[in-house]
C-alpha cells in the first residue's frame, strides 16, 4: 500500500525525539517531550516494519529516538520508576528490539532500569499490578498490554523463566474477574477496594466495554503468547484459549465496516462511533495470531477486513498531506477529571487525527498484510 508508506514516512520526517508530530497528548499539554507509552507503541511498530521491509531508515529513526532518552548507565531521562505507572514499562520493548540490532550497552542497562520498576510494582491482593500508584487496588485492561509482555520477555531472557507463571496468573485473574459472562467482553477496570466512583460497589467492576481497552488486553495476549517458549506449552495453552474465547466474542460485535464502535457492545446507539485505534489493535492482533497459529487461517480475513476498513474510512488527504482521523484520544477511570466510565464519558473525550494509538497499531496490521504477502510469493 503505497498511500501508507508514504503517510508513515511523511509522521517520520516531521518528528524528533523532543516534538513527535504523533503524540498529540503530549502536544496538547505544552510540557516537553518525556519516556511514555504512546511513543513506544509507536517506536515498537516501526521497529516491526523494519524487521520486514529491512528499510535502514525505520530502524535509524526508532534508534535515533529511543537513544535520545537513555542514558550510558541505563537511567532514562524523564523516567521515574517510584512513580509505578505501568504505562512506563511499555516503550521498553524497544529495548530488547534495539540492544540485538544495536548492540548498544545502555539499552541492556535500561532493560534492568525498567524491570527494577516492574520488581516494585505494587499488587492487589489477587497478585495483579496496580495500574498506577496513584492509582491503588486497580487493575486496567490497558495495564496489561504496558506491562505483561515486557514482563515475559525480561523473564524468558534474563531470568530464566523465574516468574513467567506469575505473568500467566494475572492473565487468569482477569480472566476471571473483568469478563462478562453474558456478553465475552472485558470491563476497562476493576477496583479491588470498592472505593472509587466508577466501581461497582458489589463487583468492583467498571460499567462499559471501552474498545481500545478491549484491544490493548487482546494484544497483551497475543504478543505475551509470542514470547512464552515451549517450556511453558501448558500455560501457554491457557492463555491461547483464553484468547480464542476472546475473539469469538468480539468477533460478534464486528461492524459490516470491519471496524468495532468505541463503546463496543452498543453499535447504533446515539454519539458512538466507529473508532480507529481499538479497531487497528484487534486488525493487528487477529491477523498476527493467525501467523502464529493461534487462530485457525479462516480467522485472516476479520483482521484484513477491519484494517483495510480503517483506511477505507478514516486514511485521506488534506491539504496535500496524509491523515488519519476517527481516533479517541485518551480514555480512562477516575483521576482529576470526572471519568465515570459511563458511556457519555466515553463519548465525551475528544476524536484526532495522526495520534499515535490509533496510527500505531495500523502500522502493526500493515505489516502483517506485508507477512501474508510475503508467505504467498
Amino acid at each position: 500500500m503505497e498511500i501508507l508508506d508514504r503517510y508513515i514516512n511523511e509522521l517520520i520526517e516531521k518528528s524528533t525525539p523532543q516534538a513527535p508530530i504523533w503524540n498529540i497528548e503530549q502536544i496538547r499539554s505544552g510540557k516537553p517531550s518525556k519516556w511514555n507509552y504512546i511513543d513506544g507503541c509507536m517506536i515498537k511498530a516501526l521497529i516491526e516494519l523494519y524487521h520486514i521491509t529491512k528499510e535502514k531508515k525505520y530502524l535509524d529513526f526508532a534508534d535515533n529516538f529511543i537513544d535520545y532518552f537513555v542514558q550510558e548507565d541505563g537511567s532514562i531521562k524523564s523516567y521515574k520508576p517510584e512513580e509505578l505507572n505501568i504505562d512506563n514499562v511499555n516503550a521498553g520493548k524497544t529495548l530488547f528490539d534495539l540492544y540485538e540490532l544495536t548492540g548498544k550497552e545502555k539499552y541492556r542497562k535500561a532493560i534492568d532500569t525498567i524491570y527494577g520498576q516492574v520488581k516494585m510494582q505494587p499488587r492487589t491482593k489477587e497478585g495483579n499490578f496496580w495500574h498506577k500508584k496513584i492509582y491503588p487496588w486497580q487493575v486496567w485492561l490497558d495495564g496489561m498490554y504496558m506491562g505483561q509482555p515486557f514482563y515475559m520477555q525480561y523473564e524468558v531472557m534474563y531470568n530464566n523463566c523465574e516468574n513467567c507463571k506469575d505473568s500467566v496468573k494475572q492473565f487468569e485473574n482477569v480472566h476471571r474477574i473483568l469478563r462478562d459472562p453474558k456478553t465475552g467482553l472485558y470491563y476497562h477496570g476493576y477496583d479491588e477496594s470498592r472505593e472509587m466512583y466508577w466501581a461497582d460497589k458489589e463487583t468492583g467492576l467498571s460499567s462499559c466495554f471501552w474498545l481500545r481497552a478491549l484491544g490493548w488486553y487482546a494484544m497483551a495476549l497475543v504478543d505475551t503468547i509470542d514470547i512464552m517458549p515451549d517450556s511453558l506449552a501448558e500455560d501457554r495453552d491457557k492463555l491461547v484459549a483464553i484468547y480464542r474465547e476472546y475473539v469469538d466474542a468480539l468477533l460478534k460485535y464486528q461492524d459490516e465496516s470491519g471496524m468495532w464502535y468505541q463503546v463496543a457492545d452498543q453499535g447504533g446507539r446515539e454519539k458512538n462511533y466507529l473508532e480507529t485505534s481499538g479497531s487497528a489493535i484487534l486488525a493487528f492482533a487477529i491477523m498476527k495470531s493467525v501467523r502464529l497459529g493461534i487462530l485457525p487461517d479462516e480467522y485472516f480475513k476479520y483482521g484484513e477486513k477491519a484494517f483495510y476498513g480503517i483506511c477505507d474510512k478514516y486514511l485521506s488527504e488534506e491539504n496535500g498531506e496524509l491523515v488519519l482521523g476517527g481516533i479517541c484520544l485518551v480514555a480512562g477511570l477516575g483521576g482529576n477529571s470526572y471519568r465515570d466510565g459511563s458511556y457519555e464519558y466515553y463519548m465525551s473525550e475528544p476524536v484526532v487525527k495522526n495520534e499515535a494509538k490509533g496510527v500505531a497499531p495500523l502500522i502493526l496490521a500493515y505489516t502483517e498484510i506485508l507477512h501474508r504477502q510475503g508467505d504467498n510469493k
